[in-house]
Protein backbone atom coordinates (compact mmCIF):
# COMPACT_ATOMS: atom_id res chain seq x y z
CA UNK A 1 0.00 0.00 0.00
CA UNK A 2 1.34 3.43 -0.93
CA UNK A 3 2.59 5.30 2.13
CA UNK A 4 1.44 8.67 0.86
CA UNK A 5 -2.18 7.54 0.86
CA UNK A 6 -2.34 7.63 4.65
CA UNK A 7 -2.91 11.38 4.52
CA UNK A 8 -5.65 10.90 1.95
CA UNK A 9 -7.50 8.60 4.34
CA UNK A 10 -7.16 11.24 7.05
CA UNK A 11 -8.90 13.68 4.71
CA UNK A 12 -11.75 11.20 4.37
CA UNK A 13 -12.39 10.91 8.10
CA UNK A 14 -11.90 14.65 8.65
CA UNK A 15 -14.67 15.40 6.15
CA UNK A 16 -17.08 12.93 7.73
CA UNK A 17 -16.38 14.17 11.26
CA UNK A 18 -16.88 17.83 10.41
CA UNK A 19 -20.14 17.08 8.59
CA UNK A 20 -21.49 14.99 11.48
CA UNK A 21 -20.35 17.45 14.13
CA UNK A 22 -22.86 20.01 12.84
CA UNK A 23 -25.53 17.74 14.31
CA UNK A 24 -23.97 17.23 17.72
CA UNK A 25 -26.50 17.42 20.53
CA UNK A 26 -29.45 17.99 18.22
CA UNK A 27 -31.04 14.60 18.86
CA UNK A 28 -30.98 13.55 15.20
CA UNK A 29 -28.59 10.63 14.88
CA UNK A 30 -29.75 9.66 11.38
CA UNK A 31 -29.13 13.18 10.08
CA UNK A 32 -25.61 13.12 11.53
CA UNK A 33 -24.92 9.76 9.92
CA UNK A 34 -26.32 10.85 6.55
CA UNK A 35 -24.19 14.00 6.54
CA UNK A 36 -21.06 12.01 7.37
CA UNK A 37 -21.76 9.42 4.66
CA UNK A 38 -22.20 12.08 1.98
CA UNK A 39 -18.99 13.87 3.01
CA UNK A 40 -16.96 10.67 3.30
CA UNK A 41 -18.10 9.44 -0.10
CA UNK A 42 -17.31 12.77 -1.74
CA UNK A 43 -13.70 12.77 -0.52
CA UNK A 44 -13.22 9.07 -1.26
CA UNK A 45 -14.03 9.85 -4.92
CA UNK A 46 -10.86 11.98 -5.08
CA UNK A 47 -8.51 9.34 -3.63
CA UNK A 48 -6.30 7.42 -6.08
CA UNK A 49 -7.40 3.90 -5.17
CA UNK A 50 -9.51 1.09 -6.59
CA UNK A 51 -11.41 0.44 -3.40
CA UNK A 52 -14.21 -1.94 -2.42
CA UNK A 53 -16.27 -1.41 0.72
CA UNK A 54 -16.31 -4.71 2.64
CA UNK A 55 -17.65 -3.28 5.90
CA UNK A 56 -20.02 -0.38 5.41
CA UNK A 57 -23.41 1.09 6.13
CA UNK A 58 -25.25 -2.11 5.18
CA UNK A 59 -26.41 -3.88 2.04
CA UNK A 60 -27.13 -1.89 -1.13
CA UNK A 61 -30.92 -1.95 -0.67
CA UNK A 62 -30.64 -0.55 2.85
CA UNK A 63 -27.72 1.85 2.34
CA UNK A 64 -27.67 3.81 -0.92
CA UNK A 65 -24.12 5.03 -0.23
CA UNK A 66 -21.07 3.29 1.23
CA UNK A 67 -22.86 -0.04 1.12
CA UNK A 68 -21.05 -3.38 1.21
CA UNK A 69 -19.65 -4.08 -2.24
CA UNK A 70 -19.64 -0.44 -3.37
CA UNK A 71 -16.63 0.72 -5.36
CA UNK A 72 -14.95 3.89 -4.10
CA UNK A 73 -11.96 5.92 -5.21
CA UNK A 74 -10.79 6.97 -8.65
CA UNK A 75 -10.60 3.38 -9.90
CA UNK A 76 -6.83 3.19 -10.34
CA UNK A 77 -4.48 0.86 -8.45
CA UNK A 78 -3.82 -0.03 -5.69
CA UNK A 79 -6.78 -2.35 -5.18
CA UNK A 80 -7.82 -2.23 -1.53
CA UNK A 81 -10.60 -3.36 0.79
CA UNK A 82 -12.17 -0.68 2.94
CA UNK A 83 -14.01 -0.81 6.25
CA UNK A 84 -15.93 2.38 7.02
CA UNK A 85 -17.95 3.74 9.87
CA UNK A 86 -18.80 7.35 9.02
CA UNK A 87 -20.19 7.88 12.54
CA UNK A 88 -19.14 5.36 15.17
CA UNK A 89 -21.43 6.32 18.03
CA UNK A 90 -24.42 7.98 16.37
CA UNK A 91 -26.29 8.21 19.67
CA UNK A 92 -23.25 9.90 21.21
CA UNK A 93 -23.39 12.59 18.53
CA UNK A 94 -27.13 13.06 18.92
CA UNK A 95 -26.76 13.46 22.70
CA UNK A 96 -23.46 15.37 22.70
CA UNK A 97 -21.69 12.51 24.50
CA UNK A 98 -17.99 11.58 24.22
CA UNK A 99 -16.13 9.13 21.96
CA UNK A 100 -17.97 9.57 18.66
CA UNK A 101 -15.54 9.20 15.77
CA UNK A 102 -15.47 8.94 11.99
CA UNK A 103 -13.29 5.99 11.05
CA UNK A 104 -11.88 4.06 8.10
CA UNK A 105 -9.57 1.08 7.85
CA UNK A 106 -7.86 0.02 4.65
CA UNK A 107 -6.15 -3.24 3.78
CA UNK A 108 -4.97 -5.22 0.80
CA UNK A 109 -7.71 -7.10 -1.01
CA UNK A 110 -8.94 -9.94 1.19
CA UNK A 111 -7.37 -8.41 4.27
CA UNK A 112 -10.49 -8.12 6.47
CA UNK A 113 -12.97 -10.59 7.86
CA UNK A 114 -16.27 -9.83 6.12
CA UNK A 115 -18.14 -9.46 9.39
CA UNK A 116 -21.93 -9.62 9.23
CA UNK A 117 -24.04 -6.88 10.78
CA UNK A 118 -24.58 -8.61 14.11
CA UNK A 119 -23.07 -8.78 17.59
CA UNK A 120 -19.63 -9.99 18.60
CA UNK A 121 -18.25 -10.83 22.03
CA UNK A 122 -14.86 -9.08 22.35
CA UNK A 123 -11.81 -8.56 24.45
CA UNK A 124 -9.17 -5.96 23.53
CA UNK A 125 -5.86 -5.15 25.21
CA UNK A 126 -2.60 -3.34 24.51
CA UNK A 127 0.79 -4.65 23.35
CA UNK A 128 2.09 -5.57 26.81
CA UNK A 129 -0.82 -7.93 27.42
CA UNK A 130 -0.79 -9.43 23.93
CA UNK A 131 -0.80 -13.23 24.07
CA UNK A 132 -1.69 -13.24 27.77
CA UNK A 133 -5.48 -13.02 27.62
CA UNK A 134 -8.23 -15.26 26.27
CA UNK A 135 -11.88 -14.52 25.55
CA UNK A 136 -12.96 -17.74 27.26
CA UNK A 137 -10.85 -17.26 30.40
CA UNK A 138 -12.52 -16.13 33.64
CA UNK A 139 -12.65 -12.35 34.03
CA UNK A 140 -10.40 -12.49 37.08
CA UNK A 141 -7.71 -14.38 35.15
CA UNK A 142 -7.70 -11.85 32.32
CA UNK A 143 -7.53 -8.94 34.74
CA UNK A 144 -4.65 -10.53 36.63
CA UNK A 145 -2.79 -11.08 33.34
CA UNK A 146 -3.32 -7.49 32.18
CA UNK A 147 -2.32 -6.08 35.56
CA UNK A 148 0.87 -8.14 35.64
CA UNK A 149 1.75 -7.26 32.04
CA UNK A 150 1.30 -3.54 32.71
CA UNK A 151 2.98 -3.58 36.13
CA UNK A 152 -0.21 -2.40 37.84
CA UNK A 153 -2.42 -3.49 40.66
CA UNK A 154 -5.81 -4.80 39.56
CA UNK A 155 -7.40 -1.90 41.46
CA UNK A 156 -5.64 0.51 39.09
CA UNK A 157 -6.97 -1.07 35.90
CA UNK A 158 -9.75 0.61 33.91
CA UNK A 159 -12.05 -1.67 31.94
CA UNK A 160 -14.48 -0.24 29.36
CA UNK A 161 -17.82 -2.02 29.00
CA UNK A 162 -20.97 -1.06 27.10
CA UNK A 163 -23.75 -0.27 29.57
CA UNK A 164 -26.21 -3.00 28.61
CA UNK A 165 -28.32 -5.47 30.62
CA UNK A 166 -26.50 -8.34 28.88
CA UNK A 167 -23.29 -7.25 30.62
CA UNK A 168 -24.59 -7.38 34.18
CA UNK A 169 -22.63 -10.57 34.93
CA UNK A 170 -19.23 -9.36 33.71
CA UNK A 171 -19.76 -5.94 35.30
CA UNK A 172 -20.29 -7.64 38.64
CA UNK A 173 -17.28 -9.90 38.08
CA UNK A 174 -15.01 -6.95 37.26
CA UNK A 175 -16.23 -5.00 40.27
CA UNK A 176 -15.63 -7.99 42.52
CA UNK A 177 -11.91 -7.86 41.62
CA UNK A 178 -11.63 -4.20 42.62
CA UNK A 179 -10.87 -3.02 39.08
CA UNK A 180 -12.41 0.19 37.85
CA UNK A 181 -15.10 0.24 35.16
CA UNK A 182 -15.91 2.91 32.61
CA UNK A 183 -19.45 2.25 31.37
CA UNK A 184 -20.19 3.66 27.93
CA UNK A 185 -23.53 4.09 26.19
CA UNK A 186 -22.39 3.59 22.58
CA UNK A 187 -19.33 3.39 20.39
CA UNK A 188 -16.79 0.75 21.41
CA UNK A 189 -14.20 1.29 18.65
CA UNK A 190 -12.50 4.28 20.28
CA UNK A 191 -12.09 2.63 23.72
CA UNK A 192 -10.85 -0.61 22.11
CA UNK A 193 -8.14 1.38 20.34
CA UNK A 194 -7.46 3.42 23.48
CA UNK A 195 -6.71 0.18 25.35
CA UNK A 196 -3.66 -0.28 23.13
CA UNK A 197 -2.42 3.30 23.31
CA UNK A 198 -0.30 4.49 26.22
CA UNK A 199 -1.58 7.42 28.24
CA UNK A 200 -5.29 7.04 27.54
CA UNK A 201 -6.09 5.49 30.91
CA UNK A 202 -7.91 2.54 29.31
CA UNK A 203 -6.50 -0.95 29.92
CA UNK A 204 -9.09 -3.32 28.47
CA UNK A 205 -12.34 -3.49 26.53
CA UNK A 206 -14.76 -6.29 27.41
CA UNK A 207 -18.21 -7.33 26.24
CA UNK A 208 -20.59 -7.68 23.36
CA UNK A 209 -20.77 -5.02 20.67
CA UNK A 210 -21.03 -4.79 16.91
CA UNK A 211 -19.12 -7.32 14.81
CA UNK A 212 -18.20 -4.84 12.02
CA UNK A 213 -16.89 -2.46 14.67
CA UNK A 214 -14.80 -5.32 16.02
CA UNK A 215 -13.00 -5.69 12.71
CA UNK A 216 -12.42 -1.93 12.44
CA UNK A 217 -10.97 -1.83 15.96
CA UNK A 218 -8.81 -4.88 15.22
CA UNK A 219 -7.26 -2.99 12.31
CA UNK A 220 -6.09 -0.28 14.69
CA UNK A 221 -4.88 -2.81 17.24
CA UNK A 222 -2.86 -4.48 14.47
CA UNK A 223 -1.12 -1.16 13.87
CA UNK A 224 -0.49 -0.67 17.60
CA UNK A 225 0.67 -4.20 18.37
CA UNK A 226 -2.31 -4.91 20.61
CA UNK A 227 -4.70 -7.83 20.58
CA UNK A 228 -8.38 -8.44 20.08
CA UNK A 229 -10.26 -11.71 20.23
CA UNK A 230 -13.89 -12.13 19.31
CA UNK A 231 -16.72 -14.56 18.75
CA UNK A 232 -19.89 -13.86 16.81
CA UNK A 233 -22.96 -13.58 19.05
CA UNK A 234 -26.06 -14.30 16.96
CA UNK A 235 -29.47 -13.29 18.28
CA UNK A 236 -31.48 -15.44 15.88
CA UNK A 237 -31.31 -17.75 12.86
CA UNK A 238 -31.21 -14.78 10.49
CA UNK A 239 -27.87 -13.79 12.03
CA UNK A 240 -26.55 -17.31 11.55
CA UNK A 241 -27.59 -17.35 7.90
CA UNK A 242 -26.10 -13.89 7.36
CA UNK A 243 -22.75 -15.11 8.69
CA UNK A 244 -22.83 -18.21 6.50
CA UNK A 245 -23.49 -16.10 3.39
CA UNK A 246 -20.31 -14.17 4.18
CA UNK A 247 -18.29 -17.38 4.39
CA UNK A 248 -18.27 -17.91 8.16
CA UNK A 249 -19.19 -21.56 8.51
CA UNK A 250 -18.45 -22.13 12.19
CA UNK A 251 -20.16 -19.22 13.87
CA UNK A 252 -19.02 -20.32 17.34
CA UNK A 253 -15.28 -20.38 16.68
CA UNK A 254 -12.89 -18.00 18.36
CA UNK A 255 -11.77 -15.21 16.04
CA UNK A 256 -8.15 -14.17 16.54
CA UNK A 257 -6.34 -11.13 15.21
CA UNK A 258 -5.29 -13.15 12.15
CA UNK A 259 -8.94 -13.99 11.48
CA UNK A 260 -10.14 -10.42 11.89
CA UNK A 261 -7.27 -8.79 9.98
CA UNK A 262 -5.55 -11.16 7.57
CA UNK A 263 -2.76 -8.94 6.27
CA UNK A 264 0.22 -7.13 7.77
CA UNK A 265 -0.40 -3.99 5.68
CA UNK A 266 -3.22 -2.01 7.26
CA UNK A 267 -3.97 1.70 7.58
CA UNK A 268 -6.38 3.07 10.18
CA UNK A 269 -7.65 6.65 10.46
CA UNK A 270 -10.11 8.16 12.91
CA UNK A 271 -11.22 11.76 13.44
CA UNK A 272 -13.03 12.87 16.57
CA UNK A 273 -16.58 14.13 16.23
CA UNK A 274 -17.02 14.61 19.97
CA UNK A 275 -14.24 14.69 22.56
CA UNK A 276 -13.00 11.29 23.69
CA UNK A 277 -10.23 9.07 25.03
CA UNK A 278 -8.57 8.78 21.64
CA UNK A 279 -9.06 12.12 19.85
CA UNK A 280 -10.69 15.48 20.46
CA UNK A 281 -13.92 16.49 18.80
CA UNK A 282 -14.54 19.05 16.07
CA UNK A 283 -14.53 22.69 17.15
CA UNK A 284 -16.15 25.32 14.94
CA UNK A 285 -15.18 28.97 14.65
CA UNK A 286 -16.52 31.51 12.19
CA UNK A 287 -15.91 30.10 8.73
CA UNK A 288 -13.67 27.30 9.91
CA UNK A 289 -13.30 24.17 11.97
CA UNK A 290 -10.53 22.43 13.86
CA UNK A 291 -10.23 18.64 13.81
CA UNK A 292 -8.12 16.05 15.57
CA UNK A 293 -7.21 12.83 13.77
CA UNK A 294 -5.12 9.76 14.48
CA UNK A 295 -3.60 7.87 11.54
CA UNK A 296 -1.57 4.69 11.86
CA UNK A 297 0.02 2.08 9.63
CA UNK A 298 0.86 -1.47 10.64
CA UNK A 299 3.91 -1.93 8.40
CA UNK A 300 5.87 0.84 10.10
CA UNK A 301 4.03 1.07 13.43
CA UNK A 302 3.91 4.83 13.00
CA UNK A 303 1.09 6.68 14.77
CA UNK A 304 0.43 10.28 13.76
CA UNK A 305 -1.91 12.76 15.40
CA UNK A 306 -3.05 15.50 13.04
CA UNK A 307 -4.40 18.75 14.46
CA UNK A 308 -5.92 20.52 11.44
CA UNK A 309 -7.66 23.82 10.81
CA UNK A 310 -10.10 23.85 7.87
CA UNK A 311 -11.37 26.78 5.80
CA UNK A 312 -14.83 25.49 5.04
CA UNK A 313 -15.46 28.02 2.28
CA UNK A 314 -12.59 26.46 0.32
CA UNK A 315 -13.78 22.85 0.50
CA UNK A 316 -15.06 21.16 -2.68
CA UNK A 317 -18.37 20.27 -1.01
CA UNK A 318 -20.47 21.71 1.75
CA UNK A 319 -20.42 20.60 5.37
CA UNK A 320 -23.64 22.38 6.15
CA UNK A 321 -27.20 21.09 6.07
Amino acid sequence: MIRELTMEFARVTEAAAIAAARWMGRGEKDAADDAAVVAMRAVFSTVQIDGTVVIGEGEMDDAPMLYIGEKVGSGVDPKVDIAVDPVEGTNNVARGLPNAIAVVAIAETGGFLHAPDMYMDKIAVGPKAKGKIHLDAPVIDNLKAVALANDKDIEDLTVVILNRPRHEKIINEVRATGARIQLIQDGDVAPAVAAAMAGTGVDMLLGIGGAPEGVVAAAALKCLGGEMQGRLWPENEDDVERAKKLGIGDISRLLTMDDLVKTDDVVFAATGITNGDLVQGVRFFGNGARSHTVVMRSVTGTVRFIDAIHRLDKKPFTYRK
